[in-house]
């Protein structure tokens, strides 16, 4: 059984403390706006050309993608279901219960959900009867997590059926070989350094333990991939700006998408990681995938690797 957790003595009880102010100021930082204009952009090719190359710069550094994307993420949490929705034409739930269909989630099962948002895949793998752990660096998205699941599921949630944590996806703040399923939705994407958050990944599941990603792709044909980024930039400049009045806020998406290595890519960082039968489903023609990998089960596994 899975107890409750504790985060004194791991670190996370002081990112949590100072994270507030550092989120503010970095907000500020990387507003695009001068305070009280509110005249709608101009959606023309010098506009979005300079917005474009003020968020590679802000996302060309694990430092400034780290500050970047924590600040988006604190800033869209209200309306994160929303967005969700509408940029994937309503079949985001769809996918999510794909990928929990194809994780096969055991009753009693000790399950990690990685970058969980506001809890989607947490209260999924809670419904199938796993024990669920679901963890985001961002304090508002798992305030709204809390909510939606005292809402939708009050029976599971409590210390050893369904807890949500702030934490960070580089240093998981769990012992190894703590969970034997570990799921993300649209979190390896995100995270400025894929390789140690796959480590993290390897080190806390149990031998023979899975891992389960869903995440946009990068297109390998590129007039698919210019027509996908391009509907991305647009679409997301539109949302940002009706829903926060910044319109960059969302177009983070197809910037992310743009400098991804690709569904194959991962794939072989999984197997680097140690992962075996490490494989990718494409999802929607390919626009979106789904990675499994399988820890192996082997002498070797059982060892823990950093």
């Amino acid at each position: 059984m899975l107890a409750p957790l504790s985060t004194r003595g791991s670190g996370l009880e002081a990112h949590t403390e100072r994270g507030q102010d550092e989120w503010v100021s970095e907000q500020v930082t990387f507003d695009l706006r001068r305070p009280g204009i509110r005249t709608f952009p101009t959606f023309g090719c010098r506009r979005l050309r300079f917005m474009n190359v003020r968020l590679r710069e802000a996302l060309s550094t694990p430092d400034g993608k780290r500050r970047y994307t924590r600040s988006v993420f604190s800033t869209i949490a209200g309306g994160y279901d929303l967005a969700n929705v509408l940029l994937s034409f309503n079949r985001d739930r769809s996918w999510k219960r794909r990928m929990i269909a194809r994780a096969r989630v055991e009753p009693g099962e000790a399950t990690l959900d990685i970058a969980c948002g506001t809890g989607d895949i947490s209260l999924l793998l809670a419904a199938r009867g796993a024990r669920v752990i679901g963890l985001d660096i961002t304090p508002e998205m798992i305030e709204r997590a809390r909510a939606k699941a005292g809402r939708q599921c009050p029976a599971a949630s409590g210390p050893g059926n369904l807890q949500f944590l702030v934490g960070d996806m580089l240093w998981l703040p769990f012992p190894d070989r703590t969970f034997s399923l570990v799921t993300t939705g649209y979190g390896v994407r995100n995270v400025h350094d894929l390789v140690q958050s796959l480590r993290e990944v390897w080190r806390v599941l149990r031998p023979g333990g899975r891992f389960f990603s869903l995440d946009f792709d990068r297109p390998p044909n590129p007039v698919v991939r210019a027509a996908y980024l391009a509907y991305l930039s647009v679409v997301g400049s539109a949302l940002g700006w009706t829903m926060y009045r910044k319109p960059d806020t969302y177009r983070y998406i197809p910037e992310t998408v743009r400098a991804y290595p690709g569904a194959a890519a991962v794939v072989s960082l999984l197997r680097s990681a140690g992962f075996e039968h490490a494989s990718c489903e494409p999802v929607f023609g390919g626009l979106m995938a789904l990675h499994r990998a399988v820890k192996e089960a082997g002498p070797d596994a059982s060892s823990g690797r950093s």
